[in-house]
């Protein structure tokens, strides 16, 4: 049976519930601040989700809801010009520490780093939100704890393509069954599928309904002493928190 080596986490909706309270809340003023009417709702951006990368997501939405309009720019610069506003915002609610680690993250981080497993983060977000958010929920030293941060642009295509999954392995040495790759949502399940990757399944609000079939298990989160997970899908071998010894286990399944 293969050894674990790695834990690979995706970012959003994974590490911390930011899709709805952080980045949603940052299109939104980004769009104010550029004079726009465009409102995305929680109902709206749930939706959009289903569109990998935020700047595709802007680019959807324009093309879906007003295919008439035409930006003083460059349409491709425009996009990327409002991206970064995004951006900007979406770093100051991060900064006033209003979007919490979810359950049982930090402690898993923090136990495979006393163990000597390897970290690694593969994601659609951008390096400076990925920077930001572990820089407020886990310390400024916590991103050197993760040996690659692959992010953003960073590879050719985006989630639910294997690209960022293929990266990290290739960046660590690894083969696919010495990881675990954490993810939220059916497009990042299916990425590091494809990668060849076991990977276990923390569900929000936004992806409750996704198709899991593949995953090693599907729990509601993570888990703590006194907040055990509930498993969705899978046997979590009477474990009622994600840790080392369970996320071993899983491996061979």
């Amino acid at each position: 049976m293969p050894s674990l080596q790695a834990l690979i986490f995706d970012v959003d909706g994974t590490l911390a519930d930011t899709e709805r309270h952080g980045h949603r809340v940052a299109f939104n003023r980004a769009f104010a601040e550029a004079n726009l009417d465009w409102n995305w709702s929680e109902p709206d951006y749930g939706e959009l989700l289903e569109i990998a990368g935020g700047k595709e997501r802007i680019q959807f939405y324009r093309n879906r809801d007003y295919p008439t309009f035409q930006p003083d720019a460059d349409l491709k610069d425009w996009v990327a010009d409002l991206h970064r506003a995004k951006t900007r915002h979406y770093k100051q609610l991060l900064q006033d520490g209003i979007i919490p680690l979810r359950p049982g993250v930090e402690r898993l981080i923090r136990e495979a780093r006393d163990a000597g497993v390897r970290l690694a983060i593969a994601t659609t977000t951008t390096p400076e939100n990925v920077i930001v958010l572990l820089e407020m929920t886990l310390g400024p030293d916590s991103p050197s704890w993760f040996e690659v941060i692959a992010a953003g642009d960073m590879v050719p295509v985006k989630k639910p393509a294997p690209d960022v999954y293929h990266y990290v392995l290739q960046a660590m040495h690894l083969a696919p069954d010495e990881c675990l790759a954490l993810e939220d949502s059916y497009q990042g399940l299916q990425a590091a599928m494809q990668a060849g990757i076991p990977t276990l399944i923390t569900l929000n609000d936004y992806t409750r309904q996704h198709d899991f079939t593949g995953a090693v298990l599907v729990v509601d989160h993570l888990g703590e002493p006194d907040l055990p997970f509930q498993a969705i899908a899978g046997y979590p071998n009477h474990a009622t928190l994600v840790n080392l010894e369970l996320a071993r286990s899983l491996l061979s399944k």
